[in-house]
């Protein structure tokens, strides 16, 4: 009689794991332009891994407070808080540290509000590692004429460049300028600062173009109103200019289907 033990059975071999989802291209920030916290979260909810950076401006942040802000960086999201700061200098350095507190990683201050506004706000954010001061040139719904009102004798373009060379001066990390001015802007900063690029659309679905402007603004692409851009782009545009980011609204939360649209822009980051 045979008394060997029997035989250990090999062990079942272990579950397949799930591949892990794709790093989000967190150079692509989907705005937040919602007058209520619930859509908003709808939209975060139905991109899910799809997007890693989101804008929360004023009209949000009036409405939802900054909680919304907390939460998205707890799920380990970036937030840009697109404040326009534009205030006396001890009251803008409290506003950016409050925004490093909330864990945002970009905040924007008016550079037209002079190199006084900006050096505060650079020095308060030195307390937050992670948050980048961002100087506001002018305002995509701005045009010549718009400027010629308040004063300003400069074209767009010339007063764009004003202003980053004394953002790059005061020692902002950035600018935010429209499209078209992204290629001067990067030329003037060189490579290590940021150009965060707004009013960005797609082109229609099937277009061949692969720059250009968009003429309607950020609804280009999605059969939408003007978004109120003067000056918009497309994100392959933007991108070959020497954008480091794009942010991009409508485009992306009005399209019936916000994470295909989501990717078409990625795809024209490179």
């Amino acid at each position: 009689m045979n008394t060997d033990p029997a035989p250990t059975p090999a062990p079942a071999p272990a579950p397949a794991l799930a591949p892990a989802p794709a790093p989000a291209d967190r150079r692509v920030i989907v705005a937040l332009d919602f007058d209520d916290r619930r859509a908003a979260e709808a939209l975060v909810e139905r991109l899910g891994d799809a997007c890693g950076f989101y804008k929360i401006g004023l009209e949000l942040l009036t409405c939802a407070g900054p909680g919304l802000a907390r939460d998205l960086v707890g799920r380990g999201h970036e937030v840009f808080l697109d404040l326009k700061l534009f205030e006396i200098p001890n009251s803008v350095a409290g506003a950016v540290r409050a925004a490093g507190a909330l864990g945002a990683s970009m905040v924007t201050v008016h550079a037209m509000g002079g190199t006084g506004i900006m050096s505060a706000a650079v020095e308060a954010a030195r307390e937050f590692p992670r948050l980048r001061v961002l100087a506001l040139t002018v305002v995509t719904s701005m045009t010549g004429s718009d400027l010629a009102d308040i004063g300003v004798d400069a074209g767009t373009e010339e007063q764009v460049l004003r202003l980053a060379r004394l953002a790059a001066g005061a020692g902002c990390d950035g600018v935010v300028a429209s499209p078209r001015e992204a290629a001067m802007v990067r030329e003037l900063l060189g490579p290590d600062r940021l150009v965060v690029t707004p009013g960005v659309a797609l082109e229609p679905e099937g277009s061949a173009g692969s720059g250009g402007t968009a003429g309607s603004g950020d609804a280009a692409g999605s059969g939408g109103t003007a978004g109120g851009h003067a000056r918009a782009g497309t994100p392959r545009a933007a991108f070959a200019a020497g954008a480091s980011h794009v942010v991009v609204g409508r485009s992306v939360s009005r399209a019936a289907d916000p994470v295909a649209a989501l990717r078409r822009v990625v795809r024209a980051a490179g």
